[in-house]
């Protein structure tokens, strides 16, 4: 079954029934849709052993710093009182959070350039073999292919530590200074601090997304959010159509990244025009087992 943001708010907002919603019931159906999205987060918080009390701490730093971003008034920031009526927060716990370090660094940055060298590794075409596969680089010498690969996509990360970081994680293997790609892609496996770094970026993207088309009115306006899933599908066609999705995913990014790397004055320096976006687009993987299905793999 196929659906995307545009099918499923014309239908909901365009009917009558659902216009005339009580504030009570749209309320309720809120509470709903956010106890679900907040499931498989607390599912991931009690396997960390976090406490209800510890998230409630975190959710308020989070109100307070959504609040002061994005509830002003006039574009001027939202002073203490505004941001304790908007949050529901009483005043010296709003004041108290703003007043809290900056976070520290999360190694976000580190991580996007682990991910420009391995994209440049699988889209370039000196660092591939005939077939277009990535082939394993020399490593060991200032003008070998790794150290050349790290100077092209890695900034002004020397060529060492994005080994390190990258065999850490396990995206590569070092066997007698041949570099060898083990993921198509940046797929940090045994790195959960690295994992959580992926979690949260594709976690928030998603949700702006789904934030930015329930409060937007204009149908032009809306952000593209697709999806394909059905719900009673067999293990043999989950597995057939989990490796046809892997493939053609693959496929479809490589060629976005080749036409988005373009414009990204990063990646090519030679591009020109103003502004500068954060723009891209998420493929994720969807599968979960029907509660009358509970005794199947």
């Amino acid at each position: 079954m196929w659906s995307s943001t545009d099918t499923i708010l014309r239908g909901a907002l365009g009917t009558p029934q659902a216009l005339a919603l009580s504030e009570r019931s749209m309320h309720e159906t809120l509470q709903k849709a956010v106890t679900r999205v907040l499931s498989p987060l607390v599912r991931l918080l009690l396997r960390h052993g976090v406490s209800h009390a510890e998230f409630a701490n975190w959710a308020k730093q989070a109100y307070v710093n959504e609040a002061e971003t994005h509830f002003g008034i006039d574009g001027k920031s939202p002073t203490v009182s505004r941001m304790a009526i908007v949050t529901g927060i009483n005043r010296k716990e709003v004041k108290r959070i703003r007043e809290l370090p900056a976070d520290v660094d999360t190694g976000v940055s580190k991580h996007n350039r682990a991910v420009r060298v391995v994209t440049g590794w699988l889209q370039d075409k000196e660092f591939q073999n005939s077939k277009g596969q990535p082939i394993a680089l020399e490593y060991g010498d200032p003008d070998d292919s790794f150290n050349q690969l790290v100077k092209r996509y890695g900034g002004d990360v020397p060529a060492r530590a994005m080994l390190d970081e990258l065999v850490r994680v396990g995206t590569v293997k070092n066997i007698g200074g041949k570099i060898s790609l083990q993921h198509n892609g940046y797929i940090p496996h045994q790195s959960e601090s690295a994992l959580l770094d992926i979690f949260a970026t594709s976690a928030t993207d998603l949700l702006t997304t789904l934030d930015y088309n329930l409060k937007g009115s204009s149908q032009t306006g809306r952000r593209l959010q697709m999806s394909v899933a059905y719900d009673d599908v067999t293990s043999e066609g989950r597995d057939t159509f989990r490796a046809l999705s892997a493939e053609k995913s693959l496929e479809l990014l490589k060629q976005l990244d080749q036409s988005l790397s373009t414009y990204d004055k990063g990646a090519n320096p030679l591009a020109t025009g103003e502004g500068k976006h954060r723009v891209g687009l998420g493929v994720y993987w969807i599968e979960d087992i029907n509660e009358g299905n509970q005794n199947e793999d």
